[in-house]
């Protein structure tokens, strides 16, 4: 006789993946023509979400604040000290895969150190306006459409 068919422990909602509370920076500058441009980076090939376009940041650790976080994140990726600035936005993220993140935006408009990238494929200065010609992350999606038109900064 079969064995009968059992329900697999781990499935179904019980088995969401939790939330990853993530920070992003909003590195500006002003350019040349007076606008202002902001630091966008691009994954290395070989990252899940290879050659998409990001703010540079990452994961919130145990026991920091979303803006220790995010000073320790630009000086691992980028070799700066920064100081943050006031949130600007905040998006919760579901991706296809199950996992969501809930990504906190930061400004960043004072830092010391030379720029250095340690970890992209790229990394640029962009007009604000010419932020939707990036193919980025869909959790930036939002907070692109809002930055090019005007509406955060």
């Amino acid at each position: 006789m079969k064995d009968p068919i059992r329900r697999l422990e781990g499935r179904g909602e019980a088995a969401l993946k939790p939330t990853r509370l993530v920070v992003a920076a909003l590195i500006l500058r002003p350019a040349a023509d007076a606008s202002t441009e902001v630091l966008i980076c691009q994954r290395k090939p070989d990252q899940p979400m290879s050659l998409k376009w990001e703010f540079p940041g990452g994961k919130i650790e145990e026991g920091e604040s979303p803006e220790q976080a995010l000073a320790r994140e630009l000086n691992e990726e980028l070799g700066i000290e920064a100081t943050i600035g006031r949130r600007v936005a905040q998006v919760r993220h579901k991706y296809r895969n199950g996992g969501a993140i809930d990504l906190e935006f930061f400004v960043v408009d004072a830092f010391s150190g030379e720029l250095e990238n340690r970890i992209f494929n790229d990394m640029r200065w962009s007009p604000l306006g010419s932020l939707p010609e990036y193919d980025f992350l869909a959790a930036d999606l939002g907070l692109i459409r809002d930055l090019s038109e005007g509406k955060l900064l």
